[in-house]
């Protein structure tokens, strides 16, 4: 071969090109073609059980235009759109699609389908108008790939007349392959298509405009589709729809651009199911539109449900990192992500105030909540996570609400189990390290026949106990102005412990009702020279207990991490 394998494809020549400067404010009309583009490209085919919860899915969400087969292609096809009118499943706001060749026998087949229809429709015919496939597929030229797309149209509009169906039956037109294909030639086509079909509205005439294949970069759609706006003459009485396929990864962001470009409907799949790397993918498009403030009209706030119903019928699972519907789409592994997700959703008030906007936090564009998503399950706890993630799952899963500087040491001892089994923890694992490291935690030190007894004052409380230091067993008796404070001077006075200090007590009830437990913290500063804080925590169905048994928890933890030598 004297020629390269590979060339860029020629740039499309526009003067005053005006798309880059617009800004969306309105959402295109949804299609969609799960059920028809998208199911002919499963590994198995829905059986019409599958197509028909698809089906109430796709309504529920939203869509008002549902293309649902091609029923001259299939019996299951053609059986699947009479289940549906015979069975009355149409909502009366909802137009199904069908799609045909431009071809009589297909076309008379596809018009019998719709047989009985109560409500509305659109019949969709196409043609190839590419070279490649015109010439080298098809054996064609193009002149009579015009006469085959009139010849359609005449054929549709005469055989919906027949049937009575005129007035219920939409037209949609197809150039297939259109980004691959000469701009001229599709606009004269297409000019041709329109007048055969005669006067006609945005609703009743759709032309739509293909990225069959994508072999241009994205803003190349959207070059094409404003210049065909620019030179096609019949801009009122037409719908400019947009359907792109994926093959280079940019389907969402070509028809992003080709909607600033003019175009005002746009066909796709839920999750881009579709021949080869799929169609659009309109679970992502509607959702990006939607996180800049554009009421779409689709609904995903139970997204997880319908992943559930997308996946059980289509047989593909959908990606983990999948954005919005991916179990992981929102979930933070890094520990500098987990702490910024934290704090921006402690701040949001502050944060809403500043920006004036009611949603902006860090590294969360969208509001998982709006998907269905649930803020607990945002962190996940491996190796690359700090302790903010670690004290996010903590507060908002379990109410255990730690002090800040004893934050640190509870990352450590996450980090520390994680590192030595690797791979990643849920968030009952956590807990379990947490209680293991930190509360009631019995060794050398032990605290017994604990009475709290008055005071030498009305405000003052005086704790009696046994000490006990491995087998040796003090009596000892303390006053204070709480039963802690009154322990702490008990053990100070005893001469039997190096330096300590209580610097930091917190404390919290667990849960609301009767059985509620509660969960007290204590820091003990423990040498001299101030650099050591040891935590340990208490929980007891006392409030009183809980704070002492922290103080035991503290001083074994210190025993055990050497601060307190052997």
């Amino acid at each position: 071969m004297t020629q390269p394998k590979y060339t860029s494809p020629e740039a499309i020549k526009i003067t005053n090109r005006q798309w880059p400067d617009r800004v969306l404010n309105t959402p295109p009309v949804w299609a969609s073609v799960d059920l028809r583009d998208g199911n002919q490209a499963l590994p198995i085919p829905m059986n019409p059980q599958q197509k028909l919860e698809y089906f109430k899915m796709l309504c529920e969400i939203g869509f008002k235009e549902i293309e649902i087969s091609f029923p001259s292609a299939s019996e299951d096809d053609f059986n699947f759109v009479r289940m549906l009118i015979e069975g009355d499943l149409i909502p009366d706001d909802v137009r199904i699609s069908v799609l045909t060749q431009a071809r009589e026998h297909l076309i008379k087949r596809t018009i019998e389908s719709l047989s009985g229809l109560k409500g509305k429709a659109i019949l969709h015919c196409y043609v190839a108008t590419s070279d490649l496939h015109s010439k080298f597929v098809l054996g064609d030229n193009r002149e009579h790939i015009t006469e085959l797309a009139v010849q359609g149209t005449r054929l549709i509009r005469e055989g919906l007349a027949a049937a009575g169906l005129a007035e219920q039956v939409s037209y949609e037109f197809s150039p297939e392959e259109f980004t691959d294909s000469d701009l001229d030639f599709v606009v004269e086509l297409c000019c041709k298509v329109k007048e055969e079909w005669g006067p006609a509205t945005p609703d009743t005439f759709v032309l739509n405009l293909p990225a069959t294949v994508e072999r241009r970069p994205a803003y190349q759609y959207a070059d094409m589709i404003e210049l065909f706006c620019q030179k096609y003459p019949y801009m009122a009485e037409t719908r400019v729809s947009l359907h792109a396929h994926n093959d280079q990864g940019c389907a969402v962001a070509a028809t992003e651009m080709a909607l600033l470009a003019g175009a005002t409907r746009v066909e796709g799949t839920i999750f881009g199911h579709g021949e080869r790397t799929g169609n659009l993918d309109i679970s992502v498009l509607a959702l990006n539109l939607e996180s800049r403030g554009i009421t779409t009209g689709l609904s995903f706030k139970n997204l997880p449900e319908i992943v559930r119903i997308v996946e059980r019928n289509s047989g593909i699972e959908v990606h983990p990192r999948h954005p919005y519907a991916g179990a992981l789409a929102f979930t933070a592994f890094s520990g500098s992500h987990q702490d910024a997700i934290r704090k921006g959703l402690e701040k949001r008030d502050e944060i809403s105030s500043y920006f004036h906007q009611g949603w902006k936090v860090p590294y969360l564009h969208l509001d998982p909540a709006d998907v269905g998503r649930q803020y607990e399950r945002l962190i996940r706890i491996n190796s690359q996570s700090g302790k903010g993630g670690v004290v996010y799952v903590l507060e908002h899963e379990f109410g255990i609400f730690p002090p800040k500087t004893m934050h640190p040491d509870i990352g450590q001892a996450i980090q520390n189990y994680i590192d030595a089994i690797g791979g990643e923890i849920d968030s009952a694992k956590l807990r379990e390290i947490f209680y293991d490291t930190f509360v009631n935690i019995e060794g050398k030190y032990r605290m017994e026949n604990y009475h709290r007894m008055p005071g030498s004052s009305a405000d003052v409380t005086c704790a009696k106990f046994d000490w006990c230091i491995g087998s040796e067993r003090i009596e000892l008796v303390g006053e204070g102005n709480g039963p802690i404070s009154a322990v702490v001077r008990a053990l100070k006075d005893s001469g039997k412990l190096p330096f300590f200090k209580v610097e930091d007590f917190s404390e919290k009830t667990l849960g609301t009702d009767a059985d509620a437990r509660a969960l007290a913290f204590v820091g003990l500063r423990c040498s001299a020279d101030g650099k050591k804080l040891i935590y340990g925590a208490g929980e007891d169905t006392n409030i009183d207990r809980a704070a002492i048994i922290a103080v035991v928890s503290a001083f074994n933890r210190a025993h055990s991490l050497g601060v307190f030598g052997a």
